[in-house]
């Protein structure tokens, strides 16, 4: 990478089904962060995650029409003007560090540029060496939620974006498990070993770990705790975006046999991450009490 890609970045990294899309709804109010008009670039995935071809141009192009729809009787000029520009630099070729760099050519005077990506949590330390060189100040985020309702989640978000929701009502637990230990999938659950990459690359001063469950507790709390993580003004955030809920799967209710297929999964995760000095809630554990592991 090039000297002093970013003097100061910010990254989430998942994990997918944990609430993202909600923090990113929220701290793009902030005016010391700035993110693109895309949410998820996934650029270090593409870079340092092999395997992963998020930036294809077939799917950079569905991504673009998104942000590029104009509706003359509501956009404004410079607005329209300015997404049609960000989305000419993403469709641009070669997929670099100048590639990338360029997508946050209208940031003004945010301290931060933002880009969250749950892919990011697959890279492995010689990439975040590689980030770290060429980044003035980076700063990290890892959030975890209780496996189960992730899963659940995750299988719902899945199966409606292949197109294949109505398949999901009809599952045996021998087809959702087949379903959700698909190494693409998988990978996403393993907290633990997530975890034992982002602090074996990253330093503590650059790193927070969250629990979904936790933050939705206090929200004002969790907010205050990231600006001093990233050293930055506390802001006032509107409680109507505070309560919002965004990015919800189609509704699914879990059947009763889902837990029982993971408890073995979920009981040594907690493990590893008790191991690591983290304190995951108890209701991880809790849900397991009145039911049996699935054969």
């Amino acid at each position: 990478m090039a000297a002093e890609l970013f003097d100061n970045l910010f990254l989430s990294v998942g994990a997918m089904k944990a609430g993202t899309t909600w923090m990113h709804r929220v701290l793009e109010l902030h005016p010391e962060i700035y993110f693109t008009p895309e949410k998820e670039i996934h650029y270090f995935a593409h870079a340092y995650v092999p395997g992963e071809a998020p930036l294809s141009p077939q799917g950079r192009l569905n991504r673009a029409r998104a942000h590029t729809a104009i509706d003359p009787q509501r956009s404004q000029l410079q607005g329209a003007r300015a997404r049609l520009l960000w989305a000419a630099n993403y469709l641009a070729d070669p997929i670099d560090d100048l590639w990338y760099k360029n997508l946050f050519l209208f940031r003004r005077k945010q301290t931060y540029c933002a880009d969250f990506s749950n892919l990011y949590a697959l890279i492995e330390k010689p990439g975040w060496d590689r980030m770290n060189a060429s980044v003035g100040r980076l700063r990290v985020m890892y959030t975890m939620r209780d496996p189960v309702k992730r899963l659940w989640s995750h299988a719902k978000f899945h199966s409606q974006f292949i197109g294949k929701q109505d398949a999901v009502a009809g599952w045996t637990p021998k087809q959702a498990e087949e379903f959700l230990r698909r190494d693409f999938m998988w990978k996403h659950a393993e907290y633990g070993q997530i975890v034992r990459r982002l602090r074996g690359a990253l330093g503590e001063d650059q790193l927070r770990l969250y629990f979904f469950e936790e933050l939705h507790k206090d929200q004002r709390a969790w907010l205050r705790d990231v600006e001093t993580f990233l050293g930055i003004a506390h802001h006032d955030y509107p409680e109507a975006r505070l309560s919002a809920r965004v990015n919800e799967s189609f509704d699914a209710p879990m059947p009763d046999w889902f837990p029982g297929i993971f408890r073995k999964d979920v009981e040594r995760i907690y493990r590893e991450l008790d191991a690591e000095g983290l304190t995951p809630p108890q209701s991880w554990l809790s849900q397991f009490e009145n039911s049996a592991s699935v054969a």
